[in-house]
């Protein structure tokens, strides 16, 4: 009877033990950022979703132009955008070109055209307008040499959502604070010192550059700020860009005044040690009184809620050395998505903090932005910019037409108005149009509700009647291809490629949501849809191993074909398992040829999730592992959390983006994985505590 007794009591205090909640402030805490070097890698960013601004070690924006090569000091928002004029009143019509696909007539496609002088003008001014603007810096007056700062301690507070930073000037102590209101375009900073307290507010005019940090210093007369109205402790500047005008609302507490120190340059210079400030930007004046107190309460208020809330992953237990930094990455993560993608509009590939493809956004990468939010239980915040397709619906609609196609074909590279960006690429890839339909669906199993299936489902199911559309039947094989796009693996060309793997499986997966979206609202499957899923080809393959395209024979042969995306992890590792398409033992030695031999050196920050998702359906959780921790330079993670590519892209949320989906993944499976932590070694080493997580399809 004792030893039943104990064994009754061993089992309770386990079972209790197995369900301790994680100490969420712990884990976050013990990965905030800390900074001590005046590093243009390792700046840091507050933000509310579709507001942020990256400050340097001094906690504010003090040397714009010291750190415009690394992670620049940006203050970028969803609705600050600008355009140069359009003398020649260029038509969106002058860039397109017709093509033959063999589908019996022309289609037009909005490209890059090189053979006409004005057709080519016409399509670099529709790339280049709009673009995001840089919305003006706010720093210390602190001199031209980040040099001359020293002794610097920054942390990154994510718990709380404010940046504190110590340092000295000249042999004076600085302390300040930086926090942003989660509602509006607002920061809020803290300022103390016994040296001298100036804070410039400077503006730059737009560069229209295709990837920088926006500011062009040298054109002050291209644009003004002008003081509309001002009291003891407060101003209000108006900022006009040519046809673009927006407003900056300072407030502060302590003595102050503010001077006009050039055309596009104000100077606010305390009389004391302490100086509390708060700068709002906004398209029209605002009332918002709002002290450094009220933001700095507001944020951190916030922050609880959202770390509070949302999915948590624990790897403290666990006894592989390389757990701390795969928890580092994924908090950080967590923290940099919240505050540079979760705005009204589909984020662009830097965020808010520069300008990358001149500061728009591209479909095709919205999944990897944020399918991770309904992963990690904040669906909220996905459906924020998911609901901006129904702005993009009417022009979306208008492609297809002129195509010759049925539904809605959604853009690739695009704008908060929904342009259409002219591309010898982007125009041709297909991948980014069922990821509304991947997306609605995640939403969906996170908030399964009517009224949810009732909003999205006639943008899904004009979604899928485009994709049966543009699957072309084979009557001489009785099977649906897909034919003049250019694959994920963008090295493939549009007028030869025949059944990309990625997209094959993408073709099959969302027409199946789509027919099942009509089953929840009590539609009939449609019929032609099942035709397709029932017909669409099988990813073609050669020496058992999946092809690029079933036009690419030589695909492990040619170098070529194994750089890049290693798209056909995604056929298998973004989407469920199907027999009809995907034989899986090909699969699995694809998957080992692809992680033994592709030059992984060549690939992007997205390749290395997408690779640790292929490897975990296919029973190889050790590539899985190794696939986000890989020491590649487009691996690297920066102590901000920010995934570095190279010169050009200092920061990629893809990466980080990849990187949750693939955790969440790892951790809570899918539908059909059979233990916890699937994509995890199962050897005692990988103990990975988690809450509030989804598993994927």
């Amino acid at each position: 009877m004792k030893k039943l007794i104990l064994s009754i009591c061993l089992l309770f205090a386990l079972s209790s033990m197995a369900q301790q909640p994680i100490d969420r402030k712990k884990v976050v805490e013990r990965n905030n950022p800390h900074v001590t070097t005046m590093d243009s890698l390792n700046s840091l960013s507050v933000g509310n979703g579709g507001f942020a601004m990256t400050v340097d070690g001094t906690g504010l924006q003090s040397f714009p132009k010291s750190y415009s090569l690394g992670v620049p000091l940006g203050t970028m928002s969803d609705w600050g955008w600008h355009s140069f004029a359009n003398p020649e009143n260029y038509q969106p019509e002058e860039s397109w070109r017709y093509y033959d696909f063999g589908r019996g007539r022309k289609e037009p496609y909005a490209t890059q055209v090189k053979d006409n002088k004005r057709a080519k003008a016409a399509g670099n001014w529709y790339r280049v307008n709009p673009h995001r603007l840089h919305l003006g810096t706010l720093g210390l007056s602190l001199g031209t040499d980040p040099k001359q700062i020293k002794q610097i301690d920054q942390t990154l507070n994510m718990w709380e959502g404010i940046i504190k930073s110590s340092f000295t000037y000249k042999g004076k102590a600085y302390q300040v604070e930086t926090a942003c209101d989660p509602v509006l375009d607002m920061i809020a900073t803290h300022i103390q010192s016994k040296g001298t307290i100036a804070v410039d507010v400077r503006f730059a005019y737009p560069t229209g550059g295709h990837c920088d940090d926006a500011c062009d210093w040298t054109k002050d007369k291209l644009h003004s700020t002008t003081l509309v109205a001002q009291t003891a402790n407060s101003a209000v500047l108006k900022r006009i860009i040519d046809e673009t005008v927006y407003f900056v609302m300072l407030r502060w507490q302590g003595t102050a005044k503010l001077k006009q120190k050039g055309k596009n340059f104000y100077q606010l210079q305390a009389k004391s040690s302490d100086l509390k400030l708060t700068c709002e930007y906004a398209e029209q004046t605002s009332t918002a009184n709002k002290t450094f107190a009220d933001v700095a309460d507001a944020a951190k208020a916030y922050w609880m809620s959202y770390w509070k809330k949302g999915g948590m992953a624990d790897f403290s237990n666990c006894k592989d050395p390389r757990a701390k930094e795969m928890e580092r990455r994924v908090v950080l993560s967590q923290y940099l998505l919240a505050i540079q993608d979760a705005g009204d509009t589909p984020p662009q590939e830097t965020g808010l903090t520069y300008n990358s493809w001149f500061g728009k956004f591209h479909l095709e990468m919205i999944l990897w932005h944020q399918a991770q939010f309904a992963l990690w239980g904040h669906p909220e915040m996905l459906e924020r910019s998911l609901s901006w397709y129904f702005k993009a619906e009417a022009n979306a609609r208008k492609i297809a037409e002129r195509q010759g196609f049925k539904g809605v074909r959604w853009m690739k590279m695009t704008d908060p108005w929904v342009g259409e960006a002219p591309s010898g690429v982007g125009s041709f890839l297909i991948w980014q149009q069922p990821h509304l339909i991947y997306l609605a669906e995640l939403l969906y199993r996170a908030n399964p509700t009517p009224a949810l299936l009732q909003k999205y489902a006639r943008l899904v199911d004009e979604t899928a009647e485009f994709m049966g559309d543009f699957a072309d039947y084979d009557k001489q094989n009785d099977r649906y291809i897909l034919r003049g796009c250019i694959a994920a693996q963008e090295t493939l060309p549009a007028a030869t490629t025949i059944n990309p793997p990625f997209e094959l499986s993408q073709w099959h997966c969302a027409l199946q949501i789509a027919q099942t979206w009509r089953e929840r609202l009590g539609k009939e499957r449609n019929a032609h849809w099942d035709d397709v899923i029932q017909k669409i080809s099988p990813l073609a393959s050669k020496d058992s191993l999946y092809l690029a395209a079933e036009t690419e024979p030589d695909t492990y042969k040619n170098e070529k074909m194994y750089s890049d995306h290693p798209a056909v992890m995604g056929a298998i590792g973004l989407f469920p398992y199907n027999s009809r398409q995907i034989d899986f033992a090909t699969m699995k030695k694809t998957e080992q040829w692809i992680w033994k031999n592709w030059k992984w050196e060549t690939s992007w920050g997205w390749d290395y999730p997408m690779m640790a998702m292929g490897a975990a359906r296919m029973g190889e959780p050790e590539n899985a592992v190794g696939a986000l921790l890989m020491k590649q330079q487009k691996n690297t993670y920066l102590v901000s959390g920010h995934n570095y590519q190279d010169g050009r892209l200092r920061l990629y949320l893809p990466g980080n983006g990849g990187y949750l989906m693939a955790v969440a993944m790892m951790c809570a499976g899918w539908d059909g994985s059979v233990h916890p932590n699937p994509g995890f070694p199962q050897d005692g080493n990988w103990d990975v505590k988690w809450e509030g997580l989804k598993p994927l399809f």
